[in-house]
């Protein structure tokens, strides 16, 4: 392989990473540069951090020139801070923006002479920048023109918050006592240049305050300008020809993995192998390069499409990690790129042709349904590209209402759609019963459960919902009903829920189990309150499923918490996004990106479900 690999972690068999001379430079270099930052901060609105004994030499310097001086220190101080997480991640343009703001920085603090220490601090730290300026090769990540909205509002926020603390600690020179409504109105007039109610003492301090306010808002109003003329990147989407081409693969190699079809969401990206014959859908998530089960189409292209993988992710030094890949997947994973595996949880599959209501283990579920059909309730099994436009509108618009969260949830066993005439071969499953007391003509669908195809002769479990005032155990019947219609379908497989952490659930409840075996499945029954993990292990198991393992595949264990976090945002159980108001604002505007995700859910009537794929 080449030399732009993943440049972390322990050299294994396959890939060959590359030597880094100084892995601990980024991380060093990005901290020494918010300390600097910092310094520069603090020693611009903190009068009494500044000394008393000024050199000599000041006195030349015109007043406006030190006070000009501190106002810009205080915006380079912010810079260095904001840019500081960028070095960590060994980002080129963050670098290059350091390495001309450090001697900015300097020589700021070179015209206040009473800022010797932190000038030479500052020195020191440009040094360091320079010579490891190797160690800084990732290219920039993918934003939008929201991250200019996002700037502007932050922005606001600290420099309104730096303003009141600089206004509040030259008090002692105001003219009276000004109240904290007269601080408000000198820092917002301040920032947009105009003088505000509080006078001082001395000249001085009066230029000192304005400037300082006035560079803050400056500072604001141009980093935002810059960033919405700024020509924007685009963030992951499918385009149409690469989705065309990964149906292809899917064709040929589709029943290899269960969620080999959620590579066609269309807000992920996808890479190629050099030959074409493999795929690996991702996204990137706060610097994790997400890609989820294993990659798509000839197993022996796969470490091609991985080579081509680790390169991107070098390229802009992310964090490269599989969510759910199969046992297949994760060897290939570890061989080819040098990466760890992390068994998290299984994968419920049923064999159509095993599957029966008879006998004693099936008996709570046999009761269930039949208790459940004797209450009116029907069932129809049909392909998506069955149901009329109306059928289409009314299901959707049920699935959507019955959602337990604002945003819809989901990534790696999820579409994210509904009725698209592409996805002609997925299977529906709905349940009806007209509610009581309801008007003629009202909907009577209660619940829907959605399947995308795997392969030729098996469907995978997309979307589970129902009405939340409709009897428990509806999903048991439309999971038996799938299941029973399996043959009819030319259906002989059918992936249902992924249970997080299942081994450990089951050996823990066993006999004989260890007490650490004990406290890890205590633990998991704990957060269960909130992720439904043993829920669904147990709604999962109703069924009589095999289980198949899924892997987390990771560079290194340090990068653990941050991948989780990562993939808690591409599930959607951490929301960073736009407020109400916005959000409306935008649905108003322009035509909405296509959807994100919706997730699999085990039986509504646990609560909304929580982490329920990988």
């Amino acid at each position: 392989m080449s030399e732009q690999q993943f440049p972390e972690g322990p050299q294994r068999k396959g890939i060959q990473l590359p030597k880094v001379s100084r892995p601990w430079a980024p991380a060093a270099v990005g901290y020494a540069t918010a300390l600097v930052g910092l310094g520069d901060i603090v020693g611009a609105v903190a009068p009494h951090f500044r000394g008393t004994r000024v050199h000599e030499l000041a006195s030349f310097l015109p007043g406006t020139v030190t006070r000009v001086a501190t106002a810009a220190s205080l915006v380079v101080g912010i810079l260095l801070i904001m840019l500081a997480h960028a070095l960590r991640r060994r980002k080129q343009r963050a670098w290059q923006a350091v390495a001309v703001l450090l001697p900015v920085g300097f020589l700021l603090e070179a015209l206040r002479w009473h800022h010797t220490v932190t000038a030479a601090v500052t020195l020191v730290v440009f040094v360091v920048v320079l010579v490891n300026r190797r160690e800084f090769y990732a290219l920039s990540d993918p934003r939008t023109r929201w991250r200019a909205l996002w700037n502007f509002l932050a922005m606001s926020l600290i420099s309104f918050g730096l303003g009141l603390v600089i206004v509040s600690s030259h008090a002692r020179t105001t003219l009276g006592t000004p109240s904290f409504g007269d601080r408000f109105w000198q820092v917002a007039w301040g920032l947009i240049g105009v003088g505000g109610p509080i006078h001082y003492t001395m000249e001085d301090t009066n230029d000192l305050v304005y400037y300082s306010l006035a560079g803050l808002g400056l500072f604001t109003a141009v980093s935002t300008l810059w960033l919405a003329t700024k020509p924007s990147k685009p963030v992951a989407e499918l385009s149409v020809d690469e989705e065309a081409q990964v149906r292809g693969l899917l064709t040929r190699h589709g029943a290899r993995d269960s969620l080999g079809y959620f590579a066609l969401r269309r807000d992920k990206s996808v890479v190629f192998s050099p030959s074409g014959k493999a795929a690996i859908a991702y996204r990137v998530v706060s610097g994790v390069m997400l890609a989820s089960g294993d990659p798509i189409g000839d197993v022996e292209a796969w470490p091609g499409a991985i080579k081509v993988f680790m390169d991107e992710a070098h390229r802009h030094a992310w964090v490269p990690a599989v969510m759910g890949c199969s046992e297949t997947g994760g060897e290939v994973w570890t061989r080819e790129a040098g990466l760890d595996a992390l068994e998290i949880g299984d994968e419920a599959v049923v064999e159509v042709a095993d599957f029966t209501l008879e006998g004693r283990a099936m008996r709570n579920v046999r009761q269930m349904v039949k208790r459940i059909e004797r209450s009116g309730y029907t069932c129809r099994v049909r392909r998506v590209d069955e149901l009329s436009e109306a059928e289409l509108v009314a299901i959707r618009h049920a699935a959507d209402a019955w959602r337990g969260t604002e945003t819809e949830r989901g990534f790696s066993m999820a579409l994210g759609r509904f009725g698209d005439p592409a996805d002609e071969g997925c299977v529906v499953v709905t349940a009806h019963k007209l509610p009581d007391g309801a008007l003629e003509g009202a909907s009577d669908i209660r619940a829907v459960l959605h399947f995308v195809p795997w392969g030729r002769d098996g469907i995978s479990l997309e979307l589970m919902r129902r009405d939340r005032d409709a009897d428990p155990g509806l999903n048991e019947l439309l999971i038996v009903k799938a299941l029973e219609a399996g043959p009819g379908l030319g259906v002989s497989r059918v992936s249902l829920n992924f249970a997080m952490f299942r081994s450990a659930l089951a050996r823990g409840e066993r006999i004989g189990a260890g007490p650490v075996l004990r406290a890890w499945r205590g633990l998991l029954v704990f957060l269960s309150r909130w992720f439904q993990i043993e829920s669904l292990y147990k709604f999962n198991a109703k069924f009589r499923p095999i289980w198949e393992p899924r892997f987390l595949v990771y560079p290194t264990a340090r990068d653990l918490p941050r991948i989780g976090i990562s993939a808690l945002q591409a599930e959607a159980f951490i929301v960073m996004e736009p407020p109400k108001f916005l959000r409306r604002l935008r649905r108003g505007g322009p035509a909405p990106a296509p959807r994100v995700g919706e997730r699999r859910a085990a039986d509504p009537a646990l609560g909304e479900p929580g982490l329920s794929q990988p």
